[in-house]
């Protein structure tokens, strides 16, 4: 018996692995898009093992019970070859994920997770700013905008109106609004981190969907320094289709 479950474990996921990865796009709810690759070789590899498992076990007993390659007495095994070792109960447990991979899609991280960590600290633009273009609204990234607040020195974002695509988390009461949020993966869920912009003047939308939203800076601290603060005075929001791949920090949606 447990050989079977051996089995059954390695082909469903192998076989959960290659759906998520080759049929839809579930994959990116847990990993970058280059991981791709990677899950489609494990997937290949898993289904490898649990046939070559599932030969060995349908072929193998009838042999080693004609011949005796068993040695009578060992652990689990009579002196017919038969195993009587079981499987232990928490082994059961493994199912549980292997079995999400073919009927269940967890969910992509958002205002949960954004709630309980600081906005990430943007990277530092060393080589200064390129003018920003007359188009208005401006299409940014949550994390263009950040550096713009905080590092531009030329203030050139101060009276422009700039338009942005994230989802809504909450903020604190104190703040006296909410968040436009983006979360961003190096490699994988495990090590998630988030870019926010805090909206004022406009209703919060539900929590975790995704908008668009059109605005002013919020005029608080010194512009292009630190102290300025992340925010935006909101003039519309507009509900959008969620991306397929949402653990980036792109450019507004349609």
């Amino acid at each position: 018996m447990k050989r079977f479950v051996q089995v059954a474990l390695l082909l469903l996921g192998g076989l959960g692995l290659l759906q998520t990865s080759l049929f839809t796009d579930e994959y990116l709810r847990l990993v970058k898009e280059g991981m791709r690759p990677l899950l489609v070789v494990s997937g290949v590899v898993l289904v490898g093992l649990g046939v070559v498992e599932a030969w060995s076990v349908l072929a193998g007993p009838g042999h080693h019970g004609r011949h005796g390659h068993h040695p009578e007495g060992a652990e689990g095994v009579d002196g017919h070859g038969h195993d009587h070792s079981g499987v232990p109960r928490v082994a059961w447990l493994l199912f549980l994920p292997v079995l999400s991979l073919l009927f269940y899609a967890p969910p992509a991280l958002g205002s949960y997770t954004a709630a309980r960590e600081p906005a990430k600290a943007v990277a530092v633009q060393d080589e200064g700013f390129d003018p920003l273009p007359a188009t208005s609204p401006l299409p940014m990234t949550l994390t263009g905008f950040t550096q713009r607040v905080q590092q531009d020195r030329s203030r050139a974002v101060r009276t422009r109106t700039v338009l942005m695509t994230g989802f809504v988390s909450p903020a604190p009461a104190k703040d006296d609004g909410w968040y436009l949020t983006r979360i961003i993966i190096s490699c994988c869920a495990a090590d998630a981190s988030s870019v926010k912009v805090l909206v004022h003047g406009v209703p919060a939308p539900k929590t975790d969907s995704w908008v668009n939203v059109t605005g002013t800076w919020h005029a608080s601290g010194t512009l292009g320094t630190s102290s300025a603060v992340v925010a935006l005075d909101g003039r519309s929001v507009k509900k959008v289709r969620k991306p397929s791949n949402s653990y980036m920090d792109a450019l507004p949606l349609d």
